[in-house]
C-alpha cells in the first residue's frame, strides 16, 4: 500500500490511496475458506462445494469489504502519523478515482479531498474585556437568608390572600371603558405581593381577596418595567410601553411561613459544615455567594473575550471543501441554495468558533475529560449531601462516586456539565494569557453589566 498527498490549494488536500492485491489477498483467502466451511450451495452437501465455484460467488464483495475495511483504516492512521490536522472529515473523490471493478481488478487507487486547519494568529493584543469580581456586602446576605429561610419555611395554601402571599391566576388588559380588550394581553401569571410598587396603593387590592374573583389594578404603577417582561412574558421593549389597566382573576394564593434562623437551618443549607452560630452562617453564604457570582462573572469574561477574538478573527477558510463536507453530512431540508443562503450568517461563525476552539486547544487543553466531568459532579453533590449514620469516609466518598459517574453517563447531563467545566478551562487560559486586573463590582452593579 502506498499513500501520498499534494496541496491543490492553500489548505485543501488531495490523498491518494494505492493499494495492491496483496495488501488484502490473505484476509480475503481466509474468509473465502470460512465461507466454504459455512456455505449452502444448491447440489452441494453444506461446506463441500468447490472453492471455484465460492470464488464466483462472494469473491468479489469479499475483496470490495476488505478493501474499504483497509481504505478507512489507512486513510485515518496516514492522516495521524503525518500530524496532519484537518477541519472536517476526507472526501471521496469519485470522479478522480472512477468506478473500481472488484470482479477483475485486482489493484486499485482511492483519491480523497480533505482540507487543513486554518492557522491562527490569535490576537491577544486587541482584546480588552474586563473581568469583574464582586463585592458582597452585609445586605447582600440579610437578602440572601431571607430567600433562604422563605426555600425551607413551610408551605400552605390560605382561602383569601395576605399581604406577603404568592398569587396566581390569569391576567387581561383592559381597554379605556375597563372592558377586557380584544387581541390584548392575556395571560397566566403568577407573582410575590412583597414585589409590588406602590404597596400602599395596589397592595390592598389583593388582601382578603378569594379564587375566581377578580383584582383590576394598573400595571405599570405595580410593577417594574423588568417584572412586567417577566410576568406577562413581553418583550422588554414592550414591558416598558405597557402602561394599560388590567384585570386579575385569581386562580389561588400561596404562603410560606420562613424557616426561623437556627441549627436546624444551618444543617439543611451547610449539611457538611458544622455551623455553630449565625456569624459563621453569614460568612458561609458570603463565601458560598462570591463564588456562585464569580463563576457568572467568569462565563461572562469568557463570552466577551471570545467574542473580541472572533471580531479579530484573521484565517481563510476552505470554502468549497467546507460547503461539501457539510452538504456530505445529509442534515435535512439541507441543499446546496439553503447552505450558499445561510453561509455568511450561520456556517460561518460556527466554523470560526471551531477554528478558534482548535487553536486555543494547542495553547492549553479547554476540553473536558471524562475525569473532570466526573469531579466536578461529586462536588456538587458534596455540597448537598454529608455522609449518613454509620457511613465512614470511605464509604461516603465510593458512594459519591458511583453517582457522580452514574449522573455522567447521561448524555444531557454530560453536555450541560461539560460546557460548565470547559468555561471553567478556558478562563483559566484567558486569564494565563490576559493577566486581566479584576474589577470589583456590588452584586447589584454585576446584574447590570451582566444584562
Amino acid at each position: 500500500m502506498n499513500i501520498s498527498r499534494e496541496n491543490s490549494g492553500e489548505l485543501d488536500l488531495l490523498i491518494k490511496i494505492d493499494i495492491a492485491e496483496n495488501d488484502y489477498a490473505e484476509q480475503v483467502k481466509k474468509q473465502l475458506k470460512d465461507y466454504q466451511k459455512k456455505a449452502t450451495v444448491p447440489g452441494f452437501r453444506k461446506g463441500m462445494a468447490p472453492m471455484g465455484l465460492i470464488q464466483r460467488i462472494y469473491k468479489a464483495s469479499i475483496v470490495a469489504d476488505q478493501v474499504q475495511n483497509l481504505l478507512g483504516e489507512s486513510l485515518y492512521k496516514y492522516l495521524d502519523d503525518e500530524k496532519l490536522d484537518i477541519i472536517g472529515s476526507p472526501l471521496a473523490n469519485d470522479e478522480k478515482t472512477g468506478k473500481p471493478d472488484f470482479e477483475k481488478d485486482t489493484d486499485f487507487t482511492f483519491y480523497f479531498d480533505a482540507a487543513l486547519m486554518p492557522q491562527v494568529n490569535i490576537a491577544w493584543d486587541k482584546v480588552n474585556a474586563k473581568l469583574y469580581q464582586i463585592k458582597i456586602n452585609p445586605k447582600d446576605i440579610d437578602r440572601q437568608i431571607e430567600e433562604i429561610t422563605k426555600r425551607y419555611g413551610s408551605f400552605e395554601t390560605p382561602e383569601t390572600v395576605g399581604e406577603g402571599d404568592f398569587v396566581y391566576g390569569k391576567i387581561e388588559e383592559l381597554d379605556k371603558d375597563g372592558n377586557v380588550k380584544e387581541g390584548g394581553v392575556s395571560t397566566f401569571t403568577s407573582f410575590d405581593l412583597s414585589t409590588l410598587k406602590n404597596a400602599d396603593e395596589i397592595l390592598p387590592l389583593f388582601i382578603g381577596k378569594k379564587a375566581e374573583e377578580k383584582v383590576v389594578f394598573n400595571i405599570a404603577k405595580a410593577f417594574s418595567a423588568a417584572d412586567i417582561e417577566k410576568n406577562l412574558r413581553m418583550d422588554a421593549a414592550a414591558a416598558k410601553k405597557f402602561k394599560s389597566d388590567v384585570q386579575l382573576t385569581i386562580s389561588g394564593c400561596s404562603h410560606i411561613t420562613p424557616h426561623e434562623v437556627n441549627d436546624e437551618l444551618f444543617a439543611k443549607v451547610f449539611p457538611n459544615e458544622k455551623v455553630k452560630d449565625v456569624a459563621a452562617f453569614r460568612k458561609l453564604l458570603s463565601k458560598d455567594m462570591e463564588k456562585q457570582y464569580n463563576e457568572q462573572a467568569d462565563i461572562l469574561y469568557v463570552n466577551e473575550v471570545r467574542k473580541q477574538l472572533l471580531d479579530n478573527f484573521d484565517a481563510t477558510l476552505p470554502e468549497a471543501f467546507l460547503k461539501r463536507w457539510i452538504l456530505s453530512r445529509g442534515e435535512k431540508d439541507m441543499t446546496a441554495e439553503t447552505l450558499d443562503a445561510e453561509w455568511e450568517e450561520k456556517y460561518i461563525p460556527s466554523l470560526k468558533w471551531e477554528i478558534l476552539d482548535a487553536a486555543l486547544n494547542k495553547i492549553s487543553s479547554i476540553e473536558p475529560t471524562q475525569n473532570e466531568i466526573v469531579d466536578y459532579i461529586k462536588d456538587v453533590l458534596k455540597q448537598n449531601d454529608s455522609a449518613k449514620d454509620g457511613e465512614d469516609n470511605e464509604a461516603y466518598e465510593k458512594r459519591i462516586e458511583e453517582a457522580a459517574r452514574s449522573i455522567a453517563r447521561e448524555r444531557q447531563n454530560v453536555q450541560q456539565i461539560a460546557d460548565r467545566v470547559a468555561v471553567r478551562k478556558t478562563s483559566v487560559l484567558f486569564k494565563e494569557q490576559l493577566k486581566p486586573e479584576p474589577e470589583k463590582v456590588t452584586i447589584k452593579d454585576f446584574v447590570e453589566i451582566a444584562k
